[in-house]
């Protein structure tokens, strides 16, 4: 398994794939990342003897062609398909012909990213969403591409089932099934915030009790970073032409000032927060 820099996402995925697999190997790991991953940050909910077994099959590496040996190729890099295609056609140059390839793509269509490969890989080209934080979320959604063989899909509910995830399965549409639900959700509370319903305060603990969500959509926006809800809502606009897609105004404006959410420490609220 190979997989990108992104603590917190796959990252952590490797670390709950490390017990069912015999080796896990974490391609381009930022420094931070390394050392927050030594530190047991990215797995904080598993026990600390089981931390230390899966931190043993874990390999660190900045060297592409350590793919070979893989049966399996997990990639989360920033949601942006120019971004993931390239990476999609250098490995598949590098890894075995019978290796699976599988995207931790939360909006793109498998078609478009698995265009990046030979013919025959695509065959072996298959969604495989997690979600954030990893250890945490029980949930994978497995996409499947005209291409994505029976046999692949298999293989992919397989593992993740041993994972002790719970498995859906989505069309090859942009979105998916979570995201086509839950973006346009995302938006309307920034829409209602940008127009001066209420406060984000407001807005988020009307959803978490009166919707009775475990985290409201504006603080939801900083936790997943809204670069990263950005670019959805962008691929969800572009892919589907509908205008409730299309990003609110106070969204561009913070991500065009640097303002991300909590990894930048200012985004719909300032962190660390106060809640009271």
């Amino acid at each position: 398994m190979i997989e990108a820099a992104l603590l917190g996402g796959l990252i952590a995925a490797g670390a709950v794939a490390a017990p069912a697999a015999a080796a896990v190997v974490i391609y381009r790991v930022l420094t931070l990342c390394a050392q927050k991953i030594a530190q047991g940050r990215s797995i904080a909910a598993i026990s600390a003897e089981g931390r230390e077994a899966i931190l043993t099959r874990l390999t660190p590496t900045s060297d592409a062609a350590a793919v070979a040996d893989a049966d399996l190729v997990i990639e989360a890099v920033f949601e942006d398909l120019r971004v993931k295609t390239a990476l999609w056609r250098e490995l598949d140059g590098l890894a075995s012909p019978t290796a699976i390839f599988a995207t931790n793509t939360s909006s793109i269509a498998i078609r478009r990213l698995a265009e990046a490969v030979s013919g025959d890989r695509r065959q072996r080209f298959v969604g495989m969403h997690f979600f954030s934080p990893v250890p945490v979320m029980p949930l994978v959604e497995l996409i499947r591409s005209s291409d994505t063989t029976d046999e692949t899909v298999d293989a992919i509910r397989t593992l993740a089932t041993d994972l002790g995830k719970k498995v859906i399965e989505s069309a090859d549409r942009p979105g998916f099934i979570v995201n086509r639900i839950l973006i346009p959700f995302l938006a309307e509370a920034m829409h209602a915030f940008e127009q001066g319903v209420g406060t984000p305060e407001d807005i988020d603990t009307g959803a978490r009790i009166g919707l009775n969500h475990p985290m409201g959509p504006l603080e939801l926006s900083d936790f997943i970073g809204l670069d990263v809800v950005l670019g959805i809502m962008r691929v969800l606009e572009d892919g589907l032409g509908l205008d409730h897609m299309r990003p609110p105004q106070v969204l561009v404006d913070l991500v065009d000032a640097g303002h991300l959410g909590q990894k930048t420490g200012q985004g719909f609220y300032t962190y660390p927060r106060d809640k009271g």
